[in-house]
């Protein structure tokens, strides 16, 4: 278990807030778990994610759970910045040791966190992985975008990503399209730590794929996980898998958190009603 100190933290959000439509004052304050939905009675906006805390610690794995529409995928969106806040600080400690908030930064400083400091995995392989280019031609990718150019050691970098999350290296000139959904998970997955991020997000990962399939590949995210100690966000509506890999668990229904704690408390003692729901869901 990781250890939660002042000067151990890694991400820190406040705030965050995610609005698609005409947002209002009362938007927030008409919506979430207590009105039992996210869409705003006077505008019909849509109130995806609101005032979502919390800190992610250095080496932790942290657990979004919810049903769909909950708000989690939304949430790891706006960090990867594949969407852009409506409100929200965060604070990163890898740029700038944590003293700017950096859904405020330009363009460019976005892409150069997102491309050096952090790694995302889809749950579709096809928002991750450019289906044009080879397995290894995809991890490349990610290398030149963080300013590898050498063309011997992009090689070598991604016949071993390939290697450790066990793609047969006689395919790393293969095109994705030519391997299974659970190959391209793992294609993906060598992709997203090609520049040894800090942080990793997990979207649904297992979502699609057959139960064996689904263990092999948590299986590896645990290995990989503990040989490297990055910190990883997963999203996953499933708590088997919440149950395997996280450290902390926040539970989400529609764009709030209703419950935040350790894995182990959340599934063994839910407080909130709708955990609840899921943990017996689960039994």
């Amino acid at each position: 278990m990781v250890k939660e100190n002042s000067d151990n933290w890694l991400l820190r959000v406040r705030g965050l807030t995610k609005i698609y439509g005409d947002p209002i004052s009362n938007s927030v304050r008409y919506t979430g778990p207590k009105f039992g939905t996210n869409q705003c009675p006077e505008t019909d906006a849509i109130v995806a994610c609101a005032e979502i805390d919390f800190d992610l610690w250095q080496g932790e794995v942290l657990g979004l759970v919810g049903e769909s529409g909950s708000g989690k995928s939304t949430i790891v969106q706006l960090l990867y910045f594949d969407q852009e806040a409506t409100a929200g600080d965060v604070r990163f400690k890898g740029f700038d040791n944590g003293e700017v908030n950096v859904l405020h930064v330009t363009n460019q400083k976005k892409r150069y966190i997102r491309n050096h400091l952090m790694g995302m995995v889809y749950q579709n392989p096809r928002d991750g992985l450019n289906f044009r280019f080879s397995a290894g031609g995809n991890i490349a990718e990610k290398l030149l975008m963080a300013g590898e150019f050498h063309v011997g050691r992009i090689r070598e970098r991604a016949s071993g990503l390939l290697e450790r999350t066990e793609v047969p290296l006689p395919r790393m000139d293969n095109a994705p399209g030519s391997f299974s959904g659970g190959m391209q998970q793992r294609v993906q997955i060598s992709k997203a730590i090609a520049n040894n991020p800090p942080l990793l997000f997990l979207d649904e990962v297992t979502s699609g794929l057959d139960v064996s399939v689904q263990a092999k590949v948590l299986d590896l995210i645990r290995g990989l996980q503990r040989q490297l100690g990055i910190s990883m966000i997963v999203v996953s509506h499933d708590l088997s898998v919440i149950r395997m890999l996280t450290d902390r668990t926040m539970v989400l229904k529609n764009g709030r958190i209703v419950e935040a704690g350790l894995t182990d408390q959340i599934l063994q003692d839910p407080q909130h009603e709708y955990t609840q729901l899921l943990v017996s869901s689960l039994l």
